[in-house]
């Protein structure tokens, strides 16, 4: 059995797997208040070096070279993923409804058809029904969601709209400049970012809605403002020539494998 030909192409698989989510963050790369997603790829030797004097075999023995030898031959793989959360570049649009996050682990909380999830996409507009809801139409959440079961709504007279770093929104008096207090965003926080699952339209899903916090005085909403994607381009083409480069390197290794010492193989056998 060839171990070397196998280990070359989990290798190669493991690229891919890189590959995919490199032209992910770079297909997002202008999307309001995307993510970037990374993936930890598994790494023996340094593995070995942080953790060698707890295996239960001594150095230089017969047994801890046979240890490192089966290990060696183990293919590189993906042990981990992660997002993050870092706030990226904020974009002044002068538009009153669209609104940014300046810390991170702060959410806008979104009513969808599978239940509540959270987005730091801010770009808001107002539906048909005077509703401020995202550009998919999920309805944005006040504070008093849980007790309301309703979204945020505005007249036809309410002309200026104000939202402070708070969320609270307030609104003018039909035919007068004077502001008088609406309802309040309801901007979210969890428990621990590692349990949120990302899903389609820039939105995140909880496993355990009791994960999720209300922050009344968050200090954080800025109107007038997108929050740009945190993804950095030059980093993320960098990482992607050195992914086609490995996969190269890998395929080069499994043609050696399966043409070059098979036939030097097949010769020698052939001589004898």
């Amino acid at each position: 059995m060839q171990t070397g030909y196998y280990s070359s192409a989990a290798g190669m698989v493991t690229q891919f797997n890189r590959l995919d989510t490199i032209a992910n963050n770079l297909a997002n790369v202008n999307t309001n208040g995307y993510k970037e997603n990374n993936l930890i790829v598994g790494d023996f030797m340094r593995l070995y070096k942080e953790k060698r004097d707890d295996l239960p075999n001594a150095n230089n023995t017969k047994e801890a070279a046979q240890f490192i030898n089966r290990t060696m031959a183990k293919a590189p793989q993906i042990v981990d993923a992660y997002t993050n959360f870092t706030v990226g570049n904020m974009q002044k649009t002068s538009n009153q409804l669209d609104l940014a996050l300046s810390r991170d682990n702060l959410f806008f909380a979104v009513k969808t058809p599978e239940g509540v999830r959270l987005t730091r996409d801010g770009s808001f507009t107002l539906d048909d029904e005077g509703k401020l809801v995202t550009k998919q139409g999920y309805e944005v959440l006040g504070n008093d969601y849980a007790k309301s079961k309703e979204g945020i709504t505005f007249s036809t007279t309410d002309t200026v709209i104000n939202i402070d770093k708070n969320g609270q929104i307030s609104t003018n008096v039909p035919g007068s400049l004077n502001l008088t207090q609406n309802k309040k965003l309801f901007i979210a926080s969890v428990d621990n970012l590692k349990y949120l699952q990302k899903e389609g339209d820039n939105l995140y899903k909880l496993d355990d809605m009791k994960r999720m916090h209300g922050n009344e005085e968050s200090g954080a909403v800025v109107q007038g403002f997108v929050e740009k994607s945190n993804v950095n381009a030059v980093k993320m083409m960098t990482q992607l020539i050195e992914t086609n480069r490995l996969v190269g390197m890998y395929q080069k290794a499994m043609d050696a494998q399966m043409n070059d010492m098979d036939r030097d193989a097949i010769e020698k056998i052939a001589r004898k």
